[in-house]
């Protein structure tokens, strides 16, 4: 199993609302990814926003720096806003990075949690579901074919067009994200593509059925069994003290979730709801090196997992806070975790 980290480039929020300068939080990033590769973890995943509490609206600029200055980490989105973006250029974008890292690129294409792309880049929100079938479709198609013919409703059509660079050995690695729609589990399954669960509240327990369900529809059109990916995305968060660490997060966890609650109308985030994520059945972990390799270890019982995303900047801990979360993932849980698998 693949252990890894996944960001959205959360900004610092005093109490008076000021935000953190995006230019320090980037620089911050690159310090960070740095240090996953140091501590050899797996992959790195970057989300794309387009909202002021966030650092990063292109993920691929953020890749491309990265790539110079690490060595083996795999490095992707997480997510591209497909329905908002040009396919095309989307692939150009990601086929130079993988040129540039040696082949270590990675696209995971969502529909997003937030709309702001939406009208930012001219589309629809009515258009939703049929900009990312639609989408989906025309990258995956340049995605295995160098020259494009081509004709949907949402682009301008594409003639025997060449699409270039090509990524190395003229394949992309393209992930998907979802959330909890069968009708976008069943679309992974179909074109056989690896998936990410993003499993942020209540009990991981209540996917079990979409596991499933993906698994069986991925068997079912006869997809390869030795391609075969799935991965967990879980908001993460570790410490040496397992109360310390907590009692630090939660200030700043409870007010990200409340600022993107009240756009939501979600009620005010409590206190209990932290605990009962942190606990063994709980969605969040946010604790000690023990605590998380226990829940990671039961997420792969549980799931039949290849990959697990720890996100980890949700409400914008402090820099030395999450250099030391990343030392602690990467020199105690994942060789922990990796050891307990191998037997």
């Amino acid at each position: 199993m693949e252990l890894g980290i996944g960001m959205f480039g959360d900004l610092q929020v005093d109490a008076n609302g000021n935000i953190q300068p995006a230019q320090q939080r980037l620089q911050e990033i690159i310090e960070e990814i740095k240090l996953m590769d140091q501590v050899g973890l797996d992959f790195f995943g970057m989300g794309e926003h387009h909202r002021p509490d966030y650092a990063v609206s292109s993920p691929e600029i953020i890749l491309a720096a990265a790539s110079t200055v690490t060595k083996n980490i795999k490095l992707g989105s997480a997510v591209s806003v497909l329905s908002s973006s040009d396919p095309v250029k989307l692939y150009q974008n990601f086929a130079t990075i993988d040129l540039i890292s040696n082949g270590r690129a990675e696209l995971m294409a969502g529909r997003g949690s937030f709309i702001e792309s939406f009208p930012l880049f001219g589309y629809n929100l009515q258009d939703y579901d049929e900009l990312y079938e639609e989408k989906l479709t025309l990258l995956l198609k340049i995605n295995s074919e160098e020259k494009i013919s081509w004709k949907g409703k949402f682009r301008p059509e594409l003639t025997n067009q060449q699409v270039l660079p090509r990524a190395i050995d003229n394949d992309l690695k393209i992930w998907v994200a979802v959330g909890g729609t069968p009708e976008s589990v069943h679309r992974a399954g179909k074109f056989g593509l690896p998936v990410m669960f993003a499993i942020i509240g209540g009990e991981p327990s209540q996917f079990k059925p979409l596991f499933e369900y993906y698994k069986k529809v991925y068997d079912g059109y006869g997809n390869d069994p030795e391609k075969f990916q799935v991965g967990v995305h879980m908001h993460s968060l570790f410490g040496e003290n397992s109360s310390e660490i907590a009692d630090y997060y939660y200030p700043l966890y409870g007010a990200q979730m409340n600022r993107v609650g009240k756009s939501r109308g979600w009620p005010p985030y409590q206190k209990s709801q932290f605990d009962a994520g942190r606990s063994k059945n709980g969605a969040l972990i946010i604790g000690d090196a023990n605590e998380a390799i226990d829940k990671i270890l039961a997420m792969q019982e549980n799931f039949g997992l290849t990959r697990f995303s720890a996100h980890m900047d949700v409400g914008a801990p402090s820099h030395a806070r999450m250099m030391k979360s990343i030392e602690i993932y990467g020199n105690e849980i994942a060789p922990a975790v990796r050891k307990a698998l191998k037997k």
